[in-house]
């Protein structure tokens, strides 16, 4: 039959509506929690490295004379750090990129160009990076942690060198001495500028010292780049191609403090921060892939003065800071 219900049966329904409700609301309460908890328990059975709850700072290693290099013994190039860079910005939930430093300088243009190519991918990829010096990070290796957005330091680092410096060697009167004609043969009025066989001259020298003042204002420019208002002391003394121990840099702002790279990411990431080595990738028997083929290294391998003078050349680079 139609019409409207009894006051009493509405009531009757009414409450059994709540109660249906309140049994509908607690099952899915359950269900819910059933839920959390066997996420919880599997969330242990994921491997660390894919867990988006565990933070994760990769880290690459910058370590050596930057440029100085022979196909078998690959130095710090671009060449020889692209991939392990590339690898590291692009660790799934990463929320830094720790680079360690130890570098006492080398080339101008190796050192720009890995410190260009930090920067391009944390901007592509929005990851602050942070820079820890070891022994040195001196002139191009100081360059290559001014990549960072922060620079930490062990309080025995040594920090700065923001400078040019070239040489070599001149044997003329040695070979007037043993009797040995130089026979050269050039095009272009300068070709020969600097031939450690002939006497020096000083328009050559002039010309070299104008190429190293403006590798110089660059290098400063950088610098000023990068650190900004940080910086505290005068430039004729931070730009002088002086260096100094860690707290004295600091107080200059060109670093920012005192730490090691474990305690400080997890001071600022959790005791269980995971900072992965992004080494470089290896390919037949061992060999770091340096941007040449095992078979070009293998037939264009250098002689053993030429693996002794890069040798020397680097021990004479690291020697200029007491290493």
């Amino acid at each position: 039959m139609g019409g409207v219900l009894p006051l009493e049966r509405q009531l009757g329904y009414g409450r059994q509506d709540r109660r249906l409700g309140g049994v509908l609301r607690e099952t899915v309460g359950l269900a819910e929690n059933v839920h959390i908890r066997l996420a919880d328990a599997l969330r242990w059975l994921v491997p660390a490295r894919f867990r988006a709850d565990i933070p994760v700072v990769p880290v690459v290693r910058l370590t050596g004379v930057i440029g100085v290099t022979t196909p078998l013994r690959p130095g710090l190039m671009l060449s020889t750090v692209a991939r392990s860079l590339e690898r590291a910005f692009g660790v799934r939930n990463a929320r830094a990129v720790a680079l360690i430093v130890n570098s006492p300088g080398g080339s101008p243009a190796q050192s720009h160009l890995i410190m260009r190519r930090i920067r391009q991918l944390a901007a592509e990829k929005k990851i602050p990076v942070l820079a820890f010096i070891e022994d040195v990070g001196a002139s191009g290796g100081y360059m290559l942690a001014c990549a960072a957005d922060e620079i930490v330091c062990d309080q025995y680092s040594i920090v700065g060198s923001i400078g040019v410096v070239g040489g070599s060697f001149g044997f003329p009167k040695l070979m007037d001495k043993l009797g040995i004609e130089r026979r050269l043969y050039t095009s272009g009025e300068r070709k020969a500028m600097l031939d450690p066989f002939l006497p020096e001259k000083p328009d050559d020298v002039k010309r070299i010292k104008a190429i190293q003042k403006d590798i110089h204002e660059r290098f400063i420019a950088l610098v000023k780049e990068r650190r900004g208002a940080k910086l505290k002391g005068a430039d004729k003394l931070l730009f002088s191609g002086e260096f100094w121990t860690a707290p004295i840099a600091i107080e200059l702002g060109l670093a920012d403090s005192l730490g090691d790279l474990r305690s400080t990411l997890r001071a600022r990431y959790g005791d269980k921060v995971r900072t992965p080595l992004i080494a470089a990738e290896r390919g037949l028997l061992g060999r770091k892939l340096s941007g040449v083929t095992l078979v070009e290294a293998l037939t264009d391998r250098p002689g053993f003065a030429d693996e002794l003078l890069s040798a020397l050349e680097a021990r004479a680079i690291w020697s200029r800071y007491g290493l």
